[in-house]
């Protein structure tokens, strides 16, 4: 094999490696300043904060006595308080013993237990509150669509742009009332995928009906990363015109070929700036979570349809924001727990589990489609990496957390003995975690 025909493979690796990077740097970041923020509030010192491990690559002091620092291998982080023996907090018994009272109130182990339990889950609640801030800024960036549905610009077809402006103001579809988006999709579910739909809008202040084509057509709005639609070349804004030789006129069509296909090859032809291109792939098997609850198993090929116009947009109020940004987390918290409960019982596959290889070429795919699209993939991972932290195994922030509560109940921490062996066991339970989600990203289809 040639040097040369490896580049673009080598380039595709990079930029992945790149963009996880970046990722998981800006999420360890975040997580551990939460840590470090709050201890020092609550009167522990942090001695060193790291980004990345191993040999150091550049520090400085600041004026609090904290070494910050930038290590060669930029997987991870930690701070170490005053103390501490290792990244996890491990207790340094020599260095504790040569304390006075003052300087041991300033420690991580000598500090009060209030003190320790709101710094160690201030990590995992700072990865909450950046993915929640980061749902409101993209929402103000995207906009909130304006109701009464209103057009805002026209999206190209091959058949050419409908009757409908930007600014008409849809009242209804076929003679039902679209007051709202939610009227919009109910009104939707009745309509013939084929054949022209009676459009009654409002129009510079006048009320006209127009014949105008089907809401949702078989246009492609966005591509879902390391996907079969994105490994196959689809692009948004893509109109599919035929699967399989059958033509389709909406995107349910195509979403019902699909779903019948139950993972077979399919073949589509989509239209793309005025000419017809014709992809191979193969729908995956995926388990979606339910809005209320539970979880679905779908054949997809990682794509979503939108209407066959941009909707006219405001600028959300910052409460409605707020809103947003905290609900989308929620759910992911929530979807994230569901779908863990419904792998340990055997109701959804454990390929669902990714490792690191897998959130990587996530992570680059994510990249690929955008800064916006990254800096998505950034809230969603950020909270699911608090979430991670949060379980009640030793060596992570949850392990702690537990540790104080049986302290908070008991009125004493557990030996240090007991803590030496139980976090042995929880790093043997995180490590095998690992490597069964690294297997995951090998074996899974």
């Amino acid at each position: 094999m040639e040097v040369v025909s490896l580049i673009p493979t080598f380039g595709g690796f990079l930029y992945t490696a790149i963009a996880f990077v970046v990722a998981l740097s800006v999420i360890v970041a975040v997580h551990e300043y939460g840590h470090y923020i709050v201890g020092r509030w609550s009167g522990i010192h942090a001695e060193v904060f790291s980004i990345g491990f191993g040999p150091v690559l550049f520090s400085r002091h600041d004026q609090h006595g904290t070494r910050w620092q930038v290590a060669a291998l930029p997987f991870g982080g930690y701070v170490r308080f005053l103390g501490d023996s290792n990244a996890a907090s491990g207790k340094d018994g020599k260095a504790l013993e040569g304390l006075d009272a003052d300087t041991l109130r300033h420690t991580m182990h000598g500090a009060p237990l209030w003190a320790r339990t709101v710094t160690v889950a201030a990590g995992p609640v700072a990865n909450f509150i950046l993915a929640a801030v980061v749902f409101m800024v993209l929402l103000f960036a995207r906009g909130v669509a304006v109701e009464p549905p209103t057009v805002g610009e026209m999206m190209p077809l091959p058949a050419g742009l409908t009757q409908l402006q930007e600014g008409d103001r849809i009242l209804a579809l076929n003679g039902q009332a679209t007051p709202d988006y939610e009227a919009l999709y109910s009104a939707v579910e009745n309509l013939p995928v084929t054949g022209d739909i009676t459009y009654r809008l409002e129009r510079d202040g006048e009320e006209i009906e127009l014949a105008g084509p089907y809401p949702f057509p078989p246009r492609i709005e966005s591509i879902q990363p390391d996907s079969a639609a994105m490994e196959a070349g689809m692009k948004s804004g893509d109109v599919i015109v035929a699967v399989d030789g059958q033509p389709v006129s909406a995107f349910t069509q195509v979403q019902d070929v699909v779903t019948a296909s139950e993972g077979a090859p399919l073949t589509i032809e989509v239209w793309r700036d005025g000419e017809t291109l014709s992809y191979e792939l193969e729908p995956r098997r995926a388990d979606l979570p339910l809005p209320e609850g539970g979880f679905e198993t779908r054949w997809l090929i990682g794509m979503t349809g939108g209407l066959v116009f941009e909707p006219e947009t405001r600028i959300p109020g910052v409460l409605e924001s707020l809103n947003y940004g905290v609900s989308q987390t929620w759910f992911i918290m929530r979807s994230s727990l569901s779908g863990l409960y419904h792998m340990i019982t055997g109701a959804i596959s454990s390929c669902n589990l990714s490792g690191p290889l897998g959130i990587a070429e996530t992570s680059g795919a994510a990249a690929s489609q955008g800064a916006l699209s990254f800096i998505w993939f950034i809230a969603v991972l950020s909270t699911a990496v608090g979430l991670l932290n949060l379980f009640p195994i030793p060596v992570l922030d949850g392990g702690h957390l537990m540790f104080y509560g049986y302290e908070a109940i008991v009125g004493r921490p557990p030996s240090d003995k007991a803590m030496r062996v139980l976090m042995t066991v929880g790093l043997a339970l995180l490590v095998s975690l690992m490597v069964f989600a690294l297997t995951n990203d090998i074996f899974c289809p």
